[in-house]
């Protein structure tokens, strides 16, 4: 990491402001905040951010249709609840998560 935040990229072509967990993910996580405009580095490609980003969230690498699966990890973590496009913000306001709870939590409840 850099005094910017930045990492250099493992290609070696300049700095990375987000990382590519897998290379079958359609999505990667900002390493820092990010600004709607800003150019997105990560694994020597490049996207235009859509909207300001906050520090380990997810932008779209890709676009994401309606419907289909968010890849992270290799693996997926939900589906797009609308189409998503590259350099979009992907959190719970456009996916369905596959995580199930595991527990539940009451509040102002005694038991």
């Amino acid at each position: 990491m850099n005094s910017t935040g930045s990492q250099t990229d493992k290609a070696g072509q300049g700095h990375s402001n987000a990382v590519l967990l897998s290379p079958d993910d359609n999505v990667i996580v900002a390493c820092r905040f990010i600004r709607a405009g800003e150019t997105v580095s990560y694994s020597g490609r490049s996207i235009i951010a859509v909207h300001d980003i906050e520090t380990g969230h997810k932008i779209a690498c890709s676009p994401i249709p309606r419907g289909k699966s968010v890849i992270k990890y290799g693996a997926p973590i939900g589906s797009a609840t609308q189409a998503i496009a590259a350099g979009e913000h992907v959190h719970s306001h456009n996916i369905r998560s596959n995580y199930i709870a595991a527990t539940t939590r009451r509040t102002g409840s005694k038991t």
